[in-house]
């Protein structure tokens, strides 16, 4: 891991953290008219465009381990909103932070805002206001995108006999959470998991090639097959998925058995890959645009029946304790 944060030791009030740490990551965009400083923000939307709201909280103890490094919190914040912007198919463009802590660390806070403002630059997001309050330490960010208009991307349309992909590698997370919370790196195959655990990918590139060709999208953050199941809920069709067809990383098959493995890539969450379907016609119009580099992988395929299994290579259901995170159990 990075390191640990410091405990907190220099307290620092509301305007000063404001001023000192979040104004200068806060960003330039011409389509920002007013930022932080005021009651509220202005922006201007762009012409055509239907706006995209998204937002997420993240909770010490219950999100993210609290000893996790500010930096890596910071990050993940903006990480795991990029995704759901990612999944809309919308360009991100404005955040918003609300920043609750026990404490007002200025050592904590400057590593936060570093993380925070590393993963807003990474995509061109302006941060243009938000809160701070004192609390146990929980942090929501919302971001605001945009898309054309009638062209966002959802989690119903999938139609029986569409194809199913994912992006990336799955369960890398899960397993990353489980060294994080360990805190004693002893490879560079752990430290890739913590890695993907603490600092997401978020594929905006990808959301927006899946603009007009998929029929549905949702990223992968309670687990593949819980959020498949929201599409097949959604869509009124069921899913169809080829077990040996998940796509796993060479440092989570170093570090876990094959079930262990293939348990964490079905329902471990917080992986932040996309999970999209589309007709099978559309297949090499999907490749086209991503080109030979592609880290998407066809895992299975929609089905008329309004369940979501997965299969081995006979075409028999494969038994998977849990389908995913609840956030309420």
């Amino acid at each position: 891991m990075r390191g640990k944060g410091a405990p907190p030791k220099h307290p620092m009030d509301e305007f000063t953290l404001i001023n000192q740490l979040l104004r200068p990551i806060a960003g330039t965009r011409s389509d920002v008219i007013l930022g932080i400083g005021d009651d509220g923000a202005v922006v201007a939307p762009p012409p055509g465009e239907d706006l995209v709201v998204v937002a997420d909280t993240l909770v010490a103890g219950v999100h993210f381990p609290p000893q996790l490094p500010a930096a890596d919190i910071g990050y993940r914040a903006v990480a795991v909103n990029l995704s759901d912007i990612a999944a809309m198919g919308a360009v991100p463009r404005w955040a918003t932070l609300a920043l609750t802590l026990p404490v007002a660390n200025e050592t904590w806070v400057s590593q936060f805002t570093q993380g925070l403002g590393q993963a807003l630059r990474e995509h061109n997001v302006a941060l243009i206001g938000g809160d701070t309050t004192c609390g146990p330490l929980t942090v929501t960010v919302q971001i605001i995108g945009s898309v054309p208009h009638g062209m966002a991307l959802t989690r119903h349309g999938a139609q029986p006999g569409d194809a199913i992909y994912v992006s990336g590698t799955l369960g890398d997370a899960a397993a990353g959470l489980r060294v994080a919370q360990g805190g004693d790196v002893k490879s560079a195959t752990e430290q890739f998991l913590a890695d993907r655990f603490v600092r997401p990918t978020a594929r905006v590139a990808l959301g927006l090639a899946l603009r007009g060709i998929a029929s549905s999208c949702i990223d992968i953050s309670d687990g593949l097959l819980a959020d498949l199941g929201h599409i097949a809920e959604q869509s009124g069709c069921g899913a169809r998925v080829n077990a040996a067809a998940l796509p796993l990383s060479p440092a989570l098959q170093a570090n876990l058995a094959p079930d262990k493995a293939l348990m964490l890539a079905a329902t471990g969450g917080d992986d932040y890959e996309l999970c999209f379907t589309l007709p099978q016609r559309l297949e090499s119009t999907l490749m086209t645009r991503l080109g030979a580099d592609s880290n998407c992988k066809r895992i299975g395929t929609m089905g008329l029946d309004i369940e979501v299994v997965l299969l081995d290579g006979d075409d028999n259901p494969v038994s998977i304790s849990g389908r995913g995170y609840l956030h309420f159990k």
